[in-house]
Parts: structure tokens; sequence; C-alpha cells
């Protein structure tokens, strides 16, 4: 009967298509409600406006869509960034451009170098230095009083290292930069890189005796003590005169100190405290040596040479001891009876002569 009817099987068709169109629960249009802050299927009355043009400025969802159709690249609150990137650098429109994020990129990975290592110095036949890619790292942070402007200040180490990065670049051949970078290292304990800045400077001046009196304290904290008294005397050697150099003898003094030392550490702490009175440190030295204490170190020494020693007399007795009782005295030979009977010698006819006379 449907064969006879075709157009009832289009009607069918059509109505079954409009009831899928039309019913909520298949709808593929949706719309958001701002009242009670959900997503919900659109309605015949919402897709009557999104048709009419009125869901165009309606709808907040279709809005945010479309928003930027137009200009993609164009910010609707240009106060939002100006506020929010307060520290870095701007332009009239509120943004970084390309080349300084290229460059602010760049100075964050470079990393703080003295350039390319010297081939070899004046100073590298000596063991400290010869072996320097075996050094652990030893932090110093003493030394930021040497970039301290005031005893209560606070060192910023990444605005250290940005402001030695920028003298570097503005003086790559600079002893000076080479001496502070070579500190700074010091203070991060990396004592290879350290090591490697003060060669370069001494490559450019051997004789500066800053620069050997900082690599000497390098090699006195890794205990290389020969080689710091070394570089110390030398750098003594090579002050000009009139020149201050106080903390150049507190130096040796603490290292000849350290090496057993104890009359010429003495000489050198009060050439330190002769000229500069108000160090303390080069006092309680000379007060620790006027003094002398045993050190725990040197009772344990004691100690431990004794037990030693009452050991191995105490082995020695032991094995004496057992050997005279397993072996004990040594057994005599007895003596084989000799004949004497005098048929069986023969006795010189001269000697029974002379009897019988």
């Amino acid at each position: 009967m449907a064969g006879d009817l075709p157009s009832i099987s289009y009607m069918a068709l059509y109505i079954v298509s409009a009831s899928v169109v039309t019913d909520s629960r298949s709808a593929t249009h949706w719309r958001l409600d701002q009242e009670r802050g959900l997503v919900r299927p659109a309605g015949e009355s919402d897709l009557t406006d999104l048709l009419a043009g009125e869901g165009e400025t309606t709808d907040p969802l279709l809005g945010i869509l479309t928003r930027n159709t137009q200009n993609p690249w164009e910010d609707s609150n240009p106060g939002a960034i100006d506020g929010a990137c307060s520290t870095c650098g701007k332009l009239g429109s509120g943004r970084i451009s390309g080349q300084e994020r290229l460059l602010k990129l760049e100075s964050e990975t470079t990393i703080l170098t003295c350039g390319e290592a010297v081939n070899e110095t004046q100073y590298d036949h000596l063991d400290g230095i010869a072996q320097r890619h075996k050094h652990k790292s030893h932090p110093e942070p003493e030394v930021a009083m040497i970039f301290k402007k005031t005893e209560g200040d606070e060192i910023d180490m990444n605005a250290l290292e940005q402001n030695l990065r920028m003298t570097l670049d503005e003086n790559p051949k600079s002893i000076a930069v080479y001496n502070q970078i070579g500190n700074f290292f010091r203070i991060r304990g990396n004592t290879f890189s350290a090591i490697e800045c003060f060669r370069k400077a001494l490559s450019l001046s051997p004789s500066n005796p800053d620069i050997l009196l900082n690599l000497a304290r390098v090699l006195f904290n890794l205990q290389y003590l020969d080689d710091a008294i070394h570089l110390t005397r030398r750098s003594l050697e090579l002050q000009p005169p009139g020149q201050n150099c106080w903390l150049h003898h507190f130096t040796l003094g603490e290292i000849l100190k350290a090496y057993g030392n104890y009359h010429e550490a003495s000489i050198h702490f009060r050439h330190a405290l002769d000229l500069n009175p108000s160090f303390l440190p080069a006092r309680a030295h000379l007060q620790s040596l006027a003094n002398p204490q045993t050190s725990s170190a040197t009772v344990y020494t004691a100690v431990i040479i004794s037990c030693l020693i009452v050991g191995v007399l105490i082995c020695l007795w032991h094995s004496l001891d057992i050997c005279h009782h397993t072996c004990g005295s040594p057994a005599r030979k007895t003596l084989r009876t000799v004949d004497w009977d005098r048929s069986r010698i023969s006795i010189p006819s001269r000697v029974i002569r002379f009897k019988k006379v």
C-alpha cells in the first residue's frame, strides 16, 4: 500500500525529521544561562532569536567566540597588561618587543665565565693548579665581604652575576674583572672556574700580588699547603713599597700555622697586627700560639700509638710464652764413655822411659 501512495512515505519521513530537529534531547545548539551559571540546550525561541540576529548581542558565549574574529590581535583591555607586567620592559602599548625578550632570554641563559681558558701560565707546575679538574666544591661565603659597601649590606648573587656579566662585556680583557669573577666563583664554591679566572688574570699580569693571594687562599682551603705558601710568599715579594700588606701577612701566618711552623707563623701574625692593630683574628692567633694547648687530635693520636705499642708487646710476650711451653728446654746430648784401656793405646817408648827414670 505504501508503494501505491509514495506521497505518504515522503510525508512520514518529513514528520520524523521535523521531530528529530525540534526535540530538545537531540539538540545541537547550546546556550549559556547567566542566571543559573550553566549551559543548557537552546530552545525554539533561542534559535529564532539567533536566526534573527539577536543572539549575537544577547548570548555571552557566542560573543566570546566571535569577539576577536575581525582583529584577533587586538586587546579589549590593554590596561590589564600594564598592571600585570610591572617588572618587564614596556613599549608604548604595554608589551615587550621581540628584541627585548630575546636579549632578556640570552642574559638569563648565558653562563658567566671568564672566556676561553688560557693554555699555560708560569704557575701551572703547582699541584693544586695542575689538578684543578679534580677539586671538589668548596664555598667561601666570607668572600662576599669584598663586594659589600657596608658591613650590614646583603649581597644578591643573581644581581651580582648580572653586573659582572655586563662589566665583562664592557671590559673583556680587564684583569680586575677576572679577579672579581674569580672571587664570585669562590662564594659559589666553583673552585675550578675560580682557578681558571685567576689563571687568565695571571697570564696577563703574572706579578699581580692580589691575584696571587686569592689563588693561594683557594689552594689553602683545598689543603695544598706547599702551593699556598709558595704563592703567598711570592705575593709578598711582589708588593710595591709603601703598600699595606697586612692581609698577605695574615694569610701566610694562617697557612704556616696549619703547616706546623708556629714560630714563623707568629712572626707574620705580629706583622699583620702591626699594620692593622684593630684586626682581632690576628690577635687571637697570637694568643693561641703564646699559650699552646694540646688539641684533641694530638691526644687521640698519642692514645692510639700507645695502644698499638702495648698490643705489639703483648703479642710478642704471648708468642714467646707459647714457644717456651711447646718446645721446652733443649735436650742435652749424652756423652759416650771413652775406653781408657792402656793396653789398647800405643804409648811412645820415650814416654815410658821417662816415667821409669
